[in-house]
């Protein structure tokens, strides 16, 4: 749900919209939407095979957001004490309980995917089993994309969004960020392909040109745009899903992990379930 602020508004860059099927996640969004943190967006998305757009379908609504959906996670985060520090090196998972860097905690939960995750996860603490020698299965494997954000004077097209064939080439993917952010704003963002997104992992301003060529002829925009920005997600989409809401790794069941790559499809509201659930657990846990 990540961001950027771009010549003065925030451009939602990482996942693109939400859905919503379960009732709890329903009362959260709901309350978003009372308080206008949240907006429905629209049910209706085209087809493109990077030349012609097909006709729009219909689909679940889709919701976004006015201050982008990173701001969702800032809500969920009022009034907790939230401190940032340098990034983590170890979590250890020992008998008294489990410690992040030397230092001992109550709880640890790992929100990333398995390739983050994996080399935080220490050695054998004291010949017991360890974070590590319990998470062997997280083995899976993600996709990355690179996102193109791009802004133009003036909309030169009429769309919501757009699911582009993957046999097109350079996209999969492209959104209205003005009418999903409700300000009318003619800022269009597009994600790669995993193919083109390999082939420039290291350097991913590499991909523009080639983006920004394809957005253009899918929409049929004739100008150039006013400004650009990329930006690379490594680990965008898991390969494969699991059933499971979130995994413990560790035998005091206080080392957990979770996010979109646990649950039956990498959305949003499997990432806010999978949470909620690891949560739940740790809140009967630790009373």
């Amino acid at each position: 749900m990540g961001g950027r602020t771009l010549h003065g508004r925030t451009v939602d860059l990482g996942a693109q919209y939400f859905t919503v099927r379960e009732p709890a996640f329903a009362r959260v969004v709901e309350d978003w939407r009372e308080r206008g943190r949240a907006r429905p967006w629209t049910d209706r998305f085209h087809t493109g095979d990077g030349q012609q757009l097909g006709a729009a379908k219909r689909g679940p609504q889709r919701w976004g957001a006015p201050g982008g959906l990173r701001s969702l996670v800032e809500d969920l985060a009022t009034g907790i004490d939230v401190r940032q520090q340098e990034p983590v090196q170890s979590v250890r998972a020992g008998a008294a309980g489990p410690d992040v860097d030397g230092v001992r905690v109550r709880a640890v939960v790992l929100a990333m995917p398995d390739p983050q995750a994996t080399p935080l996860l220490s050695d054998d603490v004291a010949g017991r089993p360890s974070a590590a020698g319990l998470a062997a299965p997280l083995d899976h494997h993600w996709s990355p994309t690179i996102a193109l954000a791009a802004g133009w004077a003036a909309r030169r097209w009429d769309v919501d969004g757009v699911f582009v064939n993957a046999d097109a080439g350079a996209l999969g993917w492209i959104a209205d960020d003005g009418r999903r952010r409700g300000d009318g704003a003619a800022v269009l963002v597009a994600h790669s392909t995993p193919e083109l997104a390999h082939e420039h992992l290291t350097t991913p301003e590499g991909a523009e040109s080639t983006m920004l060529a394809a957005l253009r002829s899918q929409l049929d925009i004739r100008d150039q745009p006013q400004w650009t920005y990329v930006r690379r997600w490594r680990y965008a989409k898991p390969e494969s899903t699991r059933d499971e809401p979130y995994r413990l790794l560790d035998e005091s069941g206080t080392v957990g992990i979770c996010g979109d790559g646990w649950s039956p499809a990498a959305k949003v509201e499997g990432a806010w379930s999978s949470g909620d659930a690891l949560g739940a657990h740790l809140v009967e846990r630790l009373s």
